[in-house]
C-alpha cells in the first residue's frame, strides 16, 4: 500500500508539469504558424490549451511514467505533432525557423514562470507546500530539458527545422530530407548508442553530455532573473 501511495505521489508531481510543458510547446507551434499564414493547426483545433488535443496516450503519459517507475537514466516523452504546411507560410524559410523555435521558447518561458512562482510558496497552505514546490522544481527542469533536447539539430526535432531554414536553400532541402529518418536518428541517440556502449564497455551515452551544460546555463540564468541564488 505504501509503495502504491509513493507511486501516486511521484506521478502527481511529474504528470502535471509534463502535460503543461508538452501542451504549450505544441500549441505554440500552431499559434505561430497561424499568425504567419498557415491555419492548418487552427482548423484542426490544435491551437488550444486543452491537453487532450495534444496528448499522445503512449508518448505523453505511459512512456514517461514507465521510465520514471523503472528509474531510467533519462525521462523521454512526446505529444502528437502539430501539423504545419510550411508552403502556406508568408515567408517559408524564415517562418519555418520561427514556427520551430516557438516550442522551445515557450518552454523556457514556462521554466521562468515556475521559478517566479517559488516566491508565492509562503502563501500556500503548509500541508501543500512541499507538493507545490516539487511540481515547480520539476516544471523548471522538464521545460529546460524539453527546450534543449528539441533544439538539437536533428530532423524532425525543432532544431533540425531551424537548421534547415538557416542553411542555403539547396543544402537545406537535402538536410530536410533526413526528416523521414529522424525518428531513427533520435532512437539511435537515446537507445542504440548507450546499448552499444554497454556491450563494448564504453560510455556512448552522449545525451547527458549534449543536454547538461545548456540546461545548466539556462537554469542559472533563470534563477538569477527570478531573484534566486540557486546552485
Amino acid at each position: 500500500m505504501a509503495s502504491l501511495t509513493n507511486a501516486l505521489y511521484l506521478a502527481s508531481v511529474w504528470v502535471v508539469p509534463v502535460v503543461i510543458a508538452i501542451t504549450l510547446h505544441e500549441a505554440a507551434h500552431g499559434y505561430v504558424a497561424w499568425r504567419l499564414g498557415d491555419d492548418t493547426a487552427m482548423r484542426l483545433g490544435r491551437v488550444t490549451f486543452n491537453p487532450l488535443r495534444h496528448v499522445d496516450p503512449f508518448g505523453t503519459i505511459l512512456l514517461p511514467g514507465l521510465l520514471l517507475l523503472l528509474r531510467a537514466p533519462f525521462l523521454f516523452g512526446y505529444a502528437k505533432p502539430v501539423p504545419v504546411n510550411f508552403g502556406r507560410l508568408l515567408r517559408p524559410r524564415r517562418d519555418m525557423i520561427l514556427v520551430a523555435a516557438a516550442g522551445p521558447a515557450i518552454n523556457i518561458l514556462l521554466a521562468f514562470l515556475a521559478a517566479l512562482l517559488f516566491h508565492g510558496l509562503p502563501f500556500v497552505p503548509e500541508t501543500a507546500q512541499d507538493w507545490v514546490a516539487e511540481n515547480l522544481q520539476n516544471a523548471i527542469m522538464i521545460n529546460l530539458v524539453l527546450a534543449v533536447f528539441n533544439m538539437l539539430p536533428i530532423p524532425p526535432l525543432d532544431g533540425g527545422r531551424v537548421l534547415t531554414g538557416l542553411l542555403p536553400a539547396p543544402l537545406g532541402r537535402r538536410f530536410g530530407r533526413l526528416e523521414r529518418y529522424g525518428i531513427l536518428l533520435v532512437l539511435a541517440l537515446l537507445v542504440l548508442l548507450p546499448t552499444l556502449g554497454a556491450e563494448l564497455g564504453m560510455n556512448l551515452n552522449v545525451l547527458p553530455w549534449l543536454l547538461a551544460e545548456p540546461v545548466d546555463v539556462l537554469f542559472r540564468a533563470i534563477a538569477k532573473l527570478a531573484g534566486f541564488g540557486w546552485q
